[in-house]
């Protein structure tokens, strides 16, 4: 099939004209799911002339299955658990996957803050964007994290998703502006022409204006 987007600047652009419901209000941000979403996030931003940041969320998978989420660990140490998923593991097993996900969060926070002061969203409007949306794990707990920094009302814009993690998203976020849910979703890079891996480079590029 042909992608139904360039590349994520691309996306980005397309998901600005449809966030009417922030659209020139003053206490939006944009924050930008490390490290694809950040250049649709770029995008999104700039068309809505809003502050771009990104958002540093890790997923705490199972030990057997790290594809299945029991939580997530943010910015400042938050914690955002599924309790009926972790309540079942071995706390030393908990403990092991926090402390690995907390270490390469810490990192990469010190990489794209770059000495700038931590991420607050106290009474703000967060439009968190990603490049896709496949089972929604990452994303719910973006939702859970930024609700935990004080977000007043939390949007959750990507410009493809699967409809099983829409539907659930729905039910999290206070808006999901996901214009493409094709049945038989797949994978996010087939909705792409240029999905290449993004870089810390390109990262640090986009939030410095550089």
């Amino acid at each position: 099939m042909d992608a139904t987007y360039r590349d994520r600047t691309a996306a980005g652009a397309v998901l600005a004209d449809l966030l009417d419901s922030v659209a020139g209000q003053p206490d939006v941000i944009v924050l930008g799911l490390v490290r694809g979403g950040v250049p649709v996030a770029a995008a999104v931003a700039e068309r809505l002339r809003a502050p771009l940041d990104v958002l540093v969320v890790r997923k705490l998978g199972l030990p057997e299955a790290p594809e299945v989420a029991f939580g997530a660990v943010g910015p400042g140490g938050l914690r955002v658990l599924n309790e009926e998923i972790a309540d079942r593991l071995d706390p030393a097993e908990v403990d092991t996957v926090v402390r690995a996900e907390t270490a390469e969060l810490e990192r990469r926070e010190r990489r794209y803050r770059m000495g700038r002061p931590p991420l607050r969203l106290d009474d703000r409007i967060a439009v968190i964007v990603d490049d896709g949306l496949a089972t929604g794990a990452t994303a719910r707990a973006a939702v859970g994290v930024a609700r935990q920094l004080g977000a007043r009302r939390v949007v959750l814009a990507v410009p493809v998703g699967a409809p099983e993690a829409y539907a659930v998203l729905t039910r999290t976020a206070d808006e999901v502006v996901c214009p493409e849910r094709p049945a038989g979703f797949g994978a996010v890079s087939r909705y792409y022409a240029d999905f290449h891996e993004v870089p810390d480079e390109e990262v640090v590029a986009l939030l410095t204006g550089s």
